[in-house]
């Protein structure tokens, strides 16, 4: 069993990325258990660059971000130490898996963009820009939405210091000034947001593509497909999908407009940086509020799936 620092003993790997792998991990020290995130050697891995973009998501304190407990360096890399960052192990499915399954009914993806965007609006409350928002960095938890990896995130406004050529992001979830390496601004999150909205009501892209460059390519041919007609979906969700998928940035909405237009979609709380936040309503940690919603309001309970079985 690998240790890092004498510290973290790396249990088992949950994920691996093109510029890092994911390792479910404990500290003995705490006694807990964390997701380290360890850089691939050969990559971008600036120990003082990743130290910088840790040292920001650990700023965030939100129950829908994943948060950043430690950062380090490892000597194991050929080139030198190999920055690592430790964060909160969010117990859950991810999106990505239960999307496997085809897409959400639209008042579950309506809530999950809800606390989705609630946790780019503290983001970007704090000057931070996120640059990777999909669905394998949405988790749903039994006490609601984590959004992890912000161990990419960026200033807003801050100038891309990668090569000519190269972006952060996925290309499927990339705003049109991303692939012209503009600095990125909270609107590269919101055109994510929009992307990741539409593919949880159709189950598919809104653009037609079977490879990364037929996606890229159709992007600058033809503007998003509109949503599909979905049976009770409010005009103003398909509205705000239409709007954060704009190819212009200014005129995206904000993310704080979106998480309340969303959570007023289907009646639901979330956290958002206000000056007087509302009082969260309590409810048993061990209930999925998810499940809470199905038990306490019947108009959603027919559509609300059991996600053991959503996951397959």
């Amino acid at each position: 069993m690998r240790t890092l620092d004498g510290r973290y003993r790396l249990e088992q790997r949950i994920g691996v990325g093109g510029m890092s792998e994911v390792w479910r991990a404990h500290d003995p020290v705490l006694d807990r258990p964390v997701a380290v995130k360890v850089m691939s050697p050969g990559q971008d891995t600036c120990v003082e660059r990743i130290r910088a973009e840790a040292r920001s998501a650990a700023r965030l304190v939100h129950p829908n971000v994943a948060a950043v407990h430690d950062f380090g360096a490892c000597g194991t890399g050929h080139d030198g130490p190999v920055p690592y960052i430790v964060m909160e192990l969010a117990e859950g499915e991810t999106l990505a898996a239960h999307l496997r399954a085809g897409p959400l009914d639209w008042r579950i993806a309506v809530r999950v963009c809800a606390e989705v965007s609630a946790a780019l609006a503290a983001a970007h409350a704090h000057g931070i820009v996120h640059r990777d928002v999909k669905p394998a960095n949405v988790i749903l938890t039994p006490t609601g939405v984590k959004v992890l990896d912000f161990g990419i995130a960026t200033p807003s406004g801050a100038p891309d210091r990668l090569p000519a050529g190269m972006v952060v992001g996925t290309p499927a979830y990339l705003a049109p000034e991303q692939l012209e390496q503009a600095p990125a601004t909270p609107a590269v999150d919101m055109y994510a947001l929009g992307v990741l909205l539409y593919y949880c009501l159709a189950g598919r892209l809104p653009y037609q593509a079977d490879t990364t460059t037929q996606l890229l390519g159709a992007r600058l041919r033809q503007p998003p497909a509109p949503l599909p007609q979905i049976a009770g979906l409010p005009p103003e969700v398909a509205e705000l999908c239409a709007a954060c998928l704009a190819d212009d940035p200014t005129d995206r909405p904000s993310s704080l407009m979106a998480a309340l237009l969303l959570a007023e979609a289907v009646d639901a709380r979330v956290y958002v940086p206000m000056r007087q936040p509302s009082v969260p309503r309590q409810r048993d940690a061990s209930t999925s509020p998810w499940t809470e919603r199905a038990a306490a309001e019947p108009t959603e309970a027919a559509a609300l799936p059991d996600w053991s079985t959503r996951a397959g």
